[in-house]
């Protein structure tokens, strides 16, 4: 015995297929533009930094030459240095406003540091550190 399946479960509506499609089409045109405005904001920030070099000048001391980007002369940025002992302690912190190019800054330091760590540049537009 052999039944049409049309027949046992009623054929879709005709106006089913089209309105999917439709709709599909929407939610792949706004994943794709929210997907190249993503892309877009986060490949072009408004600052990037990154450590050039650093000397340890004494026991209270580091030198440190950062290089930094800015995208627009009146971007107002602020970029943070940490300098850590051989234990990965942090003992001394440095913030300050950069300037395009090498910034040439001098940190703190509680006793004898080893490195100094980049924790990036921020703008207000721009919480995430570059």
């Amino acid at each position: 015995m052999t039944t049409d399946l049309a027949d046992r479960y009623g054929s879709p509506s005709p106006w089913r297929r089209p309105v999917t499609i439709a709709l599909v089409a929407a939610l792949a045109a706004v994943g794709l533009t929210w997907l190249v405005w993503v892309a877009w904001f986060h490949g072009t920030p408004e600052v990037r930094s990154e450590v050039v070099s650093f000397e340890v000048t004494s026991d209270h001391e580091v030198a440190a030459r950062l290089d930094v980007r800015l995208s627009d002369d009146d971007v107002d940025a602020t970029c943070r240095l940490r300098a850590l002992a051989e234990d990965k302690t942090a003992v001394g912190e440095l913030a300050f406003t950069p300037v395009d190019g090498d910034n040439d800054v001098v940190i703190r330091t509680e006793r004898r540091a080893t490195s100094v760590e980049k924790l990036g540049c921020t703008t207000a537009d721009q919480p995430r550190p570059r």
